[in-house]
């Protein structure tokens, strides 16, 4: 899986706005979010607003105003926000893995591809931005980054 830009700016700006949340500190301004994570401007400003229409983030104009989650941090995954900006978490050419087909021999990859989705699934949906904020990630997460093949790119 490649991370997209856009995937991992919106999961930063998203833990900005949940430590805020956390700290009852009020909406965020959006130049605070670029400069805290270091995320372009012009580029945060599209993924605050895809997060707004997913209903992630609300916002409010004016010299108080600014951004801030419209949900608990603790009921916000990983996985929405990167479904918000980027859409399905696996799909392969446009389609969802159950609907690929592949004849002969390349017949199990489509199961390969679900096989995919669910081990994306099994992090991305189990870790809110509460866990990132505080530093605990899941058990079964963190069990994953403890094998150090999993630090090694091949």
């Amino acid at each position: 899986m490649q991370v997209s830009a856009k995937a991992d700016y919106a999961l930063r700006a998203a833990v900005e706005l949940a430590r805020s949340a956390m700290a009852s500190e009020g909406p965020v301004k959006g130049e605070r979010l670029a400069e805290k994570q270091g995320i372009p401007r012009k580029f945060l400003e599209n993924i605050l607003l895809d997060l707004k229409r997913a209903g992630i983030v609300r916002t409010q104009r004016g010299a108080s105003g600014g951004y801030w989650l419209a949900l608990p941090p603790e009921e916000v995954r990983l996985a929405d926000v990167i479904r918000a900006v980027e859409g399905p978490l696996a799909n392969v050419r446009g389609e969802w893995p159950e609907e690929v087909e592949y004849g002969g021999v390349a017949r199990p990859l489509q199961q390969v591809w679900i096989a995919v989705r669910a081990n994306l699934r099994a992090v991305l949906e189990k870790v809110t931005l509460a866990d990132v904020v505080r530093g605990e990630l899941p058990e079964h997460v963190v069990s994953l980054t403890e094998d150090p093949e999993a630090w090694v790119h091949h």
